[in-house]
């Protein structure tokens, strides 16, 4: 069986610099975000969030839900993504995240099309179940606390519509998953999660090795 190139940081320089496609919006934001603490760590690389864009585009998708804002890098890479009429849905724990962002998002004129709701995950997703109905939404991404990650999982899995797609990041986590000694709440959640994502019936399955590990579920 082939095996993965090992991509040394020279490789990855060429990947982005024949692949991603940038503007001063995004270098923006991502200088923005660097400045903060933990902000480099926290930030979704722009290659994960041109390849989230790419999903919204290839699932068609018109209603996004997304968990876990931040400084609202991936929300403005997928917002660009939907048609005109589209609606995301951004959930975070903390309101300060969508201040960061929302002059990117009307400076890229998608501002209209994304809708930030402040509170705990689970109760928001709980009433977006209420709102939008179980199969109420196209796409899923998951980005936010990983102790809570078996449980938006579940919710996001009534939300999204048949043939849509919930899409996890940190699903290696630092690589804490291999480990045997981390035993904090969060690895434990993405590890017992990776281990019923393997066998779960309900959804195709493919886990990327990018970034900090990307996960696709497509509902069946």
């Amino acid at each position: 069986m082939a095996q993965q190139t090992e991509f040394s940081p020279a490789l990855l320089d060429y990947v982005r610099s024949v692949s991603l496609r940038d503007d001063e919006i995004l270098s923006d934001l991502r200088h923005e975000t660097a400045q903060l603490p933990m902000g480099q760590a926290m930030q979704v690389m722009a290659e994960e969030a041109q390849f989230l864009a790419l999903l919204v585009a290839l699932t068609g998708a018109r209603t996004v839900v997304e968990i876990g804002t931040f400084t609202g890098y991936s929300t403005l890479c997928m917002a660009r993504a939907l048609p005109a009429h589209g609606r995301l849905i951004t959930v975070d724990i903390s309101g300060k995240w969508p201040m960061i962002a929302e002059p990117y998002w009307k400076r890229a004129a998608v501002a209209e099309r994304i809708e930030a709701r402040i509170g705990p995950a689970a109760e928001i997703l709980t009433t977006l179940l209420s709102e939008l109905g179980p199969d109420g939404a196209d796409l899923v991404f998951i980005d936010a606390d990983k102790a809570g990650y078996p449980l938006y999982y579940e919710k996001a899995l009534r939300l999204v519509r048949p043939g849509g797609l919930i899409v996890l990041d940190n699903t290696v986590f630092f690589g804490r998953v291999l480990d045997e000694a981390a035993r904090d709440a969060d690895t434990v959640a993405v590890r017992e999660l990776n281990a019923v994502l393997l066998h779960d019936e309900r959804v195709d399955l493919a886990m990327l090795p990018m970034a900090d590990g990307l996960t696709l579920a497509r509902k069946r």
